[in-house]
Protein backbone atom coordinates (compact mmCIF):
# COMPACT_ATOMS: atom_id res chain seq x y z
CA UNK A 1 0.00 0.00 0.00
CA UNK A 2 1.23 3.34 -0.73
CA UNK A 3 2.14 5.82 1.93
CA UNK A 4 -0.22 9.15 2.82
CA UNK A 5 1.70 10.73 5.17
CA UNK A 6 5.60 10.83 5.91
CA UNK A 7 7.17 10.62 9.28
CA UNK A 8 10.51 12.06 8.99
CA UNK A 9 12.65 11.14 12.11
CA UNK A 10 11.65 7.91 14.36
CA UNK A 11 11.14 10.05 17.28
CA UNK A 12 8.23 12.32 15.80
CA UNK A 13 5.16 12.22 16.98
CA UNK A 14 3.59 13.86 13.94
CA UNK A 15 3.46 12.96 10.26
CA UNK A 16 2.77 15.01 7.17
CA UNK A 17 0.01 14.13 4.57
CA UNK A 18 1.09 13.51 1.24
CA UNK A 19 -2.45 13.28 0.18
CA UNK A 20 -5.70 14.49 1.24
CA UNK A 21 -6.36 12.22 4.08
CA UNK A 22 -10.55 11.98 5.03
CA UNK A 23 -11.93 11.32 7.96
CA UNK A 24 -12.35 7.48 8.84
CA UNK A 25 -9.62 6.35 6.22
CA UNK A 26 -6.89 4.16 7.64
CA UNK A 27 -4.05 5.56 6.80
CA UNK A 28 -0.84 4.10 6.05
CA UNK A 29 2.58 6.35 7.54
CA UNK A 30 6.16 5.88 6.88
CA UNK A 31 9.33 7.00 8.57
CA UNK A 32 12.04 8.44 6.22
CA UNK A 33 14.32 7.42 8.58
CA UNK A 34 14.14 2.78 8.62
CA UNK A 35 11.36 2.28 6.24
CA UNK A 36 9.32 1.19 9.01
CA UNK A 37 5.18 2.05 8.88
CA UNK A 38 2.52 2.65 10.94
CA UNK A 39 -1.24 2.49 10.45
CA UNK A 40 -4.03 4.77 12.14
CA UNK A 41 -7.81 5.85 11.62
CA UNK A 42 -7.99 9.82 10.48
CA UNK A 43 -9.94 11.28 12.84
CA UNK A 44 -9.82 14.52 10.91
CA UNK A 45 -9.85 15.31 7.23
CA UNK A 46 -6.01 16.46 6.80
CA UNK A 47 -5.31 18.62 3.81
CA UNK A 48 -2.04 17.77 2.07
CA UNK A 49 0.77 19.02 3.43
CA UNK A 50 -0.74 19.11 6.69
CA UNK A 51 0.29 17.11 10.38
CA UNK A 52 -1.40 13.82 11.91
CA UNK A 53 -0.75 13.18 15.02
CA UNK A 54 1.00 9.51 15.42
CA UNK A 55 0.46 9.58 18.98
CA UNK A 56 -1.86 10.88 21.56
CA UNK A 57 -0.96 14.35 23.22
CA UNK A 58 -1.73 16.06 26.81
CA UNK A 59 -2.10 19.11 26.70
CA UNK A 60 1.15 21.35 26.36
CA UNK A 61 3.30 18.17 25.42
CA UNK A 62 5.94 18.76 22.72
CA UNK A 63 5.04 18.17 19.03
CA UNK A 64 8.11 16.29 18.00
CA UNK A 65 9.02 16.76 13.97
CA UNK A 66 12.12 16.13 12.48
CA UNK A 67 13.12 14.92 15.80
CA UNK A 68 12.84 18.24 17.25
CA UNK A 69 9.94 19.97 19.15
CA UNK A 70 8.23 22.41 16.21
CA UNK A 71 5.42 23.24 19.37
CA UNK A 72 3.31 22.44 22.02
CA UNK A 73 -0.43 20.87 22.40
CA UNK A 74 -2.55 23.68 23.19
CA UNK A 75 -5.36 21.47 24.18
CA UNK A 76 -5.46 17.18 24.21
CA UNK A 77 -4.12 15.37 20.48
CA UNK A 78 -5.68 12.15 19.60
CA UNK A 79 -3.72 9.97 16.96
CA UNK A 80 -5.19 10.50 13.80
CA UNK A 81 -6.48 14.15 14.59
CA UNK A 82 -5.43 17.28 12.29
CA UNK A 83 -2.19 19.24 13.84
CA UNK A 84 -2.76 22.88 13.12
CA UNK A 85 -2.94 26.38 14.46
CA UNK A 86 -6.28 25.33 16.17
CA UNK A 87 -4.55 22.68 18.38
CA UNK A 88 -0.57 23.74 18.42
CA UNK A 89 1.31 26.73 19.14
CA UNK A 90 5.06 27.21 18.00
CA UNK A 91 7.87 27.45 20.73
CA UNK A 92 9.04 29.97 19.48
CA UNK A 93 6.67 33.00 19.49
Amino acid sequence: MKAQFLIHNKQDNIGVAVVDIKVGDTVIGVCLEDQSQVSIEANDNIPLGHKIATTALKEGSNVIKYGVPVGHATKPILPGQHVHVHNLKSNRW
